[in-house]
């Protein structure tokens, strides 16, 4: 395990932050909605149909001890399809989650990630870990566990040597988003960026649906806090400071793992002789098990993370420091393992879900100050000059809700839309807009922002 020499000035600083009359980012980073319901898709139709659920999360308590998020689980970006015959919609979860304000270090035995949710993001989806419940059974030569397969020796729950990444194997069942959802759970294992803002695209689905998620990586920028994991240390996305003390500039934060060299699956990375998964093939390929990883410590690169997946850094929220997980890619913007949290928790973990809110708790109101300042915004509008669509995609997170409309140049509205927060993409339909020059104006409330563009007929 990396050393952490800031653990007992964090801990200092936490006390600290408890004892401010501020609410700290535990607190304030979630979204809130009450009136924004959702929408999902149904395969081989692109217009998205609404499912009445509230999207984000309704209230956000807290005592001095913790904080309670309600939430339905469901994004306010568009979700499905799931095209590997899943027959389940993201449906309401009515969540209740409590995350401690001051998490600790286990000093101990690290707690192991789980099946099921293992964290939060701040739009109330559930973060799942890396595993889909499929596993290796040397006794059968085959696999076990999950839809299709016979159940692994000793139930669901039950730890085999060799354990499936969902990650490359349930690719198929992910929409857009990269989610999916687990008897109506909709969770990430995952980066939440649309498949189709990666540098590498790995997947299809978004040729027909909305490139739409939490967030859109921005490489020039400190990636936002987009969760929290159930020990309470927040999660952030794929890009930070290269140096823990918040200097060296914006880089991509790595992950500590890498594949194994390995052609047949006889021993674990710590050498440990186990039952013999399958050898590597183009069906068993090395990464289609967690267990085709090996973590690798890099002393004195900054950039890399723990075996947890995580840091002990500087952030944007966190300037004094905190111990952060972070949502890993490689190069290409494509998901890393472990992806966000694992395959150990560096908190103490604490099963987050709760039936309650504790009376006296403290209700936590935004106040109306806009999160965005659009003269400052990264912002792609795409293609341009268009014939047929055009569309508004903002880089980073966006946390406000945008009205976004296209004008023509003398000012008159021809078509209107909105960004909400928790998405990142707008598009406007113009193959029945006559050729010309257009405006595409931006505006939250604060400020506005206004970009040409060029609608052209053949």
């Amino acid at each position: 395990m990396k050393m952490k020499k800031t653990i007992v000035f964090f801990q200092i600083l936490m006390a600290a932050l408890l004892c401010s009359a501020q609410p700290g980012p535990a607190i304030t980073s979630w979204l809130q909605n009450t009136s924004t319901t959702g929408s999902y898709y149904v395969s081989g139709n692109s217009t998205p149909i609404g499912n009445g659920i509230l999207v984000n999360c309704q209230e956000v308590e807290y005592t001095s001890t913790d904080v309670y998020v309600s939430c339905t689980g469901v994004p306010a970006y568009p979700t499905g399809p799931f095209l590997d015959g899943n027959p389940s919609q993201a449906s309401d979860q009515n969540a209740i989650f409590r995350f401690p304000l001051s998490p600790q270090q286990n000093t101990g035995t690290p707690t192991a990630t789980t099946m099921g949710n293992i964290g939060v993001f701040i739009d109330g989806v559930a973060l799942f870990d890396y595993s889909d419940g499929v596993a290796w059974n040397s006794s059968t030569n085959a696999l076990c566990g999950g839809p299709g397969n016979p159940p692994c020796p000793g139930g669901p729950a039950a730890t085999m040597d060799w354990n499936r990444d969902a990650i490359p194997a349930e690719m198929d069942g992910f929409d857009c988003s990269k989610g999916h959802p687990a008897m109506g759970n909709y969770h990430h294992h995952q980066n939440p960026s649309a498949f189709d803002l990666d540098l590498n695209v790995v997947s299809t689905i978004c040729n027909l649906y909305d490139a739409d998620g939490l967030y859109a990586i921005d490489g020039t920028q400190h990636s936002p806090l987009i969760g929290f994991a159930y020990d309470g240390f927040p999660i952030y996305g794929a890009y930070g400071y290269m140096n823990e003390d918040g200097t060296g500039g914006i880089t991509r934060i790595r992950s500590g793992y890498q594949l194994r060299s390995i052609s047949v699956r006889t021993h674990h990375a710590d050498g440990t002789d186990v039952d013999d998964g399958p050898a590597v093939s183009a069906t068993y390929f090395v990464g289609y098990f967690r267990e085709d990883y090996e973590f690798v410590d890099y002393p004195g690169q900054e950039d890399y993370l723990d075996e947890h997946n995580g840091r002990f850094c500087v952030t944007p929220e966190y300037p004094l420091g905190t111990y952060a997980y972070f949502c890993t890619v490689d190069a290409n913007w494509n998901s890393a393992y472990p992806y966000a949290v694992g395959p150990t928790f560096y908190g103490v973990y604490s099963n987050a879900s709760v039936s309650s809110v504790p009376g006296g708790a403290t209700v936590y109101s935004p106040t109306a100050i806009h999160s965005i300042n659009l003269t400052d915004a990264n912002i792609s509008i795409y293609p341009n000059p268009t014939s047929e669509l055009v569309a508004i995609q903002f880089n980073g997170l966006v946390k406000d809700n945008l009205q976004v409309e296209l004008v023509d140049m003398s000012g008159r509205k021809i078509r209107e839309t909105r960004i909400n927060a928790g998405q990142t993409i707008a598009y406007f339909d113009v193959q029945a807009v006559y050729a010309g020059m257009y405006l595409i104006r931006i505006a939250n409330g604060d400020s506005s922002l206004t970009k040409k563009i060029e609608i052209a007929r053949k």
